[in-house]
């Protein structure tokens, strides 16, 4: 059984429609409010920047391809989500150099009431393909969507990277485990501008984390700063979408 392309953009094409329909944002609904069965997903995280071809139900990854560490043994995938925000970066004045990175902030919608749509062997595919498309949309039109909103993703005082999605599921306080370049394919920043995807990462939880031991940010669209601090301002705030896998 082959993946059906057409299938898969016109799915796209509808959520988008329902990202920005003014009657899906009064409704402020979209399928359950409690968190979808993910188990049928747990090994589906993309991990390998490779070219992938809808060949077969599973994707076929070319043989040169970087590849990040599988889910540890034993854990479950405790939620699926799309991350909206921005990758934030210093710089010196009149200066040459790179930006330093300072940190990150993005809002984390839940993905599962989308999954539960979809039968097992296309829903990665949709959601896959979800980031480099509403990386064109602005926040605030995603917050307003009947998307929920899952948690949120911050640095803390220490500069942790930290992800909140409440009580019932955890904070996971990650260290980079591993990273590859995002694919070449992958969306560049808004409109296809800016300076390129940011780099896919596996995290393992660090002292402070609740419940979550393992995190991946994968299909990542924009968010890579300017080569050079050469009339940028002081403070550089990047648009970046992504995807997030928890496990706990």
């Amino acid at each position: 059984m082959a993946v059906n392309v057409l299938y898969i953009r016109t799915l796209i094409v509808l959520f988008i429609a329902l990202v920005s329909s003014s009657e899906a944002r009064r409704a402020r609904r979209w399928g359950a409010t409690k968190i979808g069965d993910l188990s049928s997903y747990r090994d589906q995280v993309p991990l390998s920047n490779g070219v992938f071809f809808y060949a077969t139900i599973y994707f076929i990854p070319s043989f040169s391809t970087d590849s990040l560490p599988s889910p540890s043994r034993g854990l479950k995938v405790k939620a699926i989500t799309l991350g909206r925000g921005t990758q934030n970066y210093t710089c010196p004045s009149n200066s040459s150099d790179p930006p330093t990175a300072v940190g990150a902030v993005a809002d984390l919608f839940d993905l599962s009431p989308l999954l539960q749509y979809l039968p097992n062997s296309e829903g990665v595919h949709v959601i896959n393909e979800l980031p480099k498309y509403l990386i064109n949309f602005h926040l605030a039109t995603i917050e307003r969507s009947p998307i929920p909103n899952l948690g949120h993703h911050y640095f803390d005082a220490a500069g942790v990277p930290t992800f909140d999605l409440g009580q019932k599921i955890g904070i996971l306080k990650g260290k980079r485990d591993a990273g590859i370049a995002a694919p070449k394919k992958a969306s560049k920043g808004p409109e296809g501008k800016g300076g390129g995807a940011v780099d896919w990462l596996a995290l393992c939880a660090v002292a402070g984390s609740k419940r979550l031991q393992m995190g991946y940010r994968v299909e990542t669209a924009g968010g890579k700063a300017p080569k050079s601090c050469k009339g940028q301002p002081e403070k550089i705030q990047v648009q970046y979408a992504a995807q997030y896998w928890f496990y706990g």
